[in-house]
């Protein structure tokens, strides 16, 4: 009998004690509403806001509802119309394109490389079509953050980093998030920070961020805010920037203010998880492992693969196989949109040109979560179950 994998991918660590002790506290007060807030009392919301902005060296930070509201506020932030172009990673989630799409913008897709970052060469040939780029370090890759920031500050283009698999990444010595004019993080619960749903958006920009406080409907409390521009820049945009309300609440805070203290030590447990299975996968034949440079510290919370020019039912019959032991694959080069996996030519909202050495890297990408919940034991039997059958298959030729 083949021995299967029993975990689940699924599963998340608990609610650190701490983080329950105050959200229990917030729930005995009946006051969940950012802007509901006894006399000389701050928030849990406000102090999330002031600490993850110290964290990531970043003047401001705004909490809100998720890490997709957060791109949206950014794009409204900067001024983005209905009808202007964005740029953006053909490789992503939806919910990239989507907030593209939900001020009215088109994206406009920039392909990727074999090593699952954004083609630089295809971006600095599209520059010249929009005024913004929403960056997606997508599965935690990061392209050369340098080289990037080159061309864009060469083309006037805005930068929007979409950091919710970065959270805690660097490039060289610089966090993820640290490049561009705004910058999105995610704290729904597959990422790095686990409340569920819910958004962190960072800025050095004084005028930006508060168009961003003001979008998320703070109407005139944003006094209360305590990682905010000075108040006089409010004078400035209070009256001519809609409410488009998607607050974080203090409940959410609560449980997420410990989760970031940890972030480092999570970071290391992610990245010694990752390791053992890229160790357990590496020469593995017709199996590409997506080699990472010397000059990104990442954050290993999922791995991917590639089965590049294998036909479609062969990596169809490894995802099987893999399943039926337990281990569960996601494959982004399916001709339909599966659970979270789709591609640019999926999103029939967001009309697209073909690109074929794109399309060639997407039909070839397989992907993994990698929960906490997993021991390092875990991860390498994991490996050599994905290793044995993508051989098995390789051999059948």
């Amino acid at each position: 009998m083949t021995e299967t994998f029993q975990g689940s991918f699924t599963q998340q660590e608990p609610i650190p004690d701490e983080g329950i002790e105050a959200a229990m506290r917030v729930l005995q007060s009946g006051r969940l509403h950012r802007y509901n807030v006894g006399p000389d009392e701050q928030g849990e919301t406000a102090l999330l806001e002031q600490e993850f902005a110290a964290q990531m060296g970043a003047k401001y930070c705004l909490a809100v509802a998720s890490g997709g509201y957060a791109l949206a506020t950014s794009l409204r932030a900067l001024g983005v119309k209905p009808g202007d172009k964005v740029l953006t990673n053909a490789f992503t989630l939806a919910p990239v394109p989507g907030a593209i799409a939900s001020v009215g913008a088109i994206p406009v897709f920039v392909g990727v490389t074999e090593n699952l970052v954004i083609d630089l060469e295809d971006l600095r040939a599209k520059a010249a079509q929009a005024d913004v780029l929403m960056l997606s370090h997508m599965r935690g890759h990061l392209c050369d953050m340098d080289l990037l920031m080159e061309i864009c500050d060469a083309t006037g283009l805005k930068v929007v980093e979409d950091c919710a698999h970065t959270m805690g990444a660097k490039w060289k010595e610089t966090l993820s998030g640290r490049h561009g004019a705004m910058a999105c993080y995610s704290t729904q619960t597959y990422k790095h920070a686990n409340s569920g749903e819910g958004g962190l958006l960072v800025s050095d920009d004084d005028e930006l961020m508060a168009k961003a406080i003001m979008l998320s409907g703070s109407y005139m409390l944003y006094e209360r805010h305590l990682a905010r521009p000075p108040m006089e820049v409010f004078e400035n945009v209070k009256y001519e920037t809609p409410n488009i309300s998607g607050r974080m609440d203090h409940l959410r805070a609560a449980i997420l203010r410990p989760q970031l203290r940890d972030l480092d030590q999570q970071v290391a447990r992610w990245n010694e998880r990752y390791r053992v299975i890229e160790d357990g996968l590496r020469d593995t034949p017709g199996l590409t492992v997506v080699e990472r440079p010397e000059q990104e510290t990442y954050v290993g919370s999922s791995i991917q693969f590639l089965l590049l020019d294998w036909d479609a039912d062969k990596i169809d019959d490894v995802l099987q196989r893999c399943a039926a032991r337990g281990v569960e694959l996601k494959w982004f080069g399916g001709a339909e949109p599966v659970a979270f996996t789709s591609r640019y030519d999926s999103w029939r909202y967001a009309p697209s040109e073909a690109m074929p050495e794109t399309d060639r890297v997407l039909a070839g990408v397989i992907d993994m979560r990698i929960p906490l919940t997993f021991s390092v034991e875990d991860c390498a039997f994991i490996a050599s179950i994905i290793r044995a059958e993508v051989s098995a298959v390789w051999q059948e030729g």
